[in-house]
């Protein structure tokens, strides 16, 4: 017996952690289909909460409101994290850089609750002096681009240093000016983790709630504000089915997300084996 647990542990204790993670998950699905609103029993299979779902306005313009706000945030911040990462790697020293760094990194170690009033009070400073903005979509999604930015710059900040930099030198050596190597060979080569980038960043604000609680204005919620206010007032399985057909999508992209990378990873392969091929050849008939 003693034997056997030492040589399955591992998998116990990881069929328990997955248990703890999972398990919830799964029990918030079977009661999506409950056909009434117990909790502790299932009394029989039914789509009520799922049409109950599809009428209720507030968490409809909630998920678009939400997908939008994700959409934009992703690109801006995919966008500034690959010029803020490029300049962090491949410029090591200039004036403000140890600022700039700081700067950057901060909205991953500070909580949400300190960004979200910081930035409140950022934004009705600004409405006071200026006129603009007005809390809402712009500030949720300027809120959301700040903490989405600072997580996508680690995930490309890695890939550029682990790219190889002679194939940038040997492009220049053949007369490409900066803006062409970036373009043409550092782009090509890191877009993978721009894409995680965009990739997480629209996770996160589509998942987040504080921040968007503090800079969201009247008649604007996104759908965590819409989950959060219901479940305050009581268990309402319309919940359940939103968050059901959530983790629904968000599997799908998981899994293609991951069938893309891995073809692309093989067909890179492919060509580097065909171009050492290639020039093995070329080498072997001179």
């Amino acid at each position: 017996m003693k034997q056997l647990l030492e040589k399955h542990f591992g998998k116990f204790w990881l069929a328990i952690v997955f248990a703890f993670l999972y398990l919830p998950l799964m029990f918030m699905i079977v009661f999506s289909f409950n056909s009434t609103r117990q909790d502790a029993r299932f009394t029989g299979f039914s789509l009520r909460w799922y049409e109950a779902l599809a009428n209720d306005s507030r968490i409809v313009e909630g998920f678009f409101t939400s997908l939008k706000v994700a959409a934009i945030t992703g690109t801006l911040s995919a966008v500034l994290a690959t010029f803020a990462a490029f300049v962090l790697v491949r410029y090591r020293r200039f004036l403000g850089r140890t600022i700039f760094s700081g700067m950057v990194n901060a909205p991953l170690v500070m909580p949400e609750v300190i960004i979200g009033l910081s930035l409140l009070l950022l934004a009705v400073g600004a409405q006071n002096a200026f006129g603009w903005p007005e809390r809402g979509l712009l500030t949720i999604i300027l809120g959301h681009t700040l903490l989405g930015m600072a997580y996508g710059m680690v995930v490309i900040q890695s890939r550029l240093l682990e790219m190889n930099r002679s194939i940038e030198e040997a492009a220049m050596d053949l007369g490409a000016r900066p803006h062409q190597v970036f373009f043409l060979i550092t782009l090509p080569n890191i877009f993978q983790a721009i894409l995680a980038a965009f990739l997480l960043a629209f996770t996160l604000s589509f998942d987040d709630v504080v921040i968007a609680e503090f800079l969201s204005g009247p008649g604007v919620s996104t759908l965590p504000q819409v989950i959060f206010g219901y479940a305050r007032r009581g268990i309402n399985p319309t919940i359940y089915a939103a968050a059901t057909l959530l983790i629904v999508t968000v599997t799908i992209v998981i899994i293609g997300y991951a069938v893309w990378v891995a073809r692309s990873t093989r067909r890179r392969e492919r060509e580097i084996q065909a171009a050492t091929r290639a020039e093995t050849a070329a080498l072997a008939g001179t």
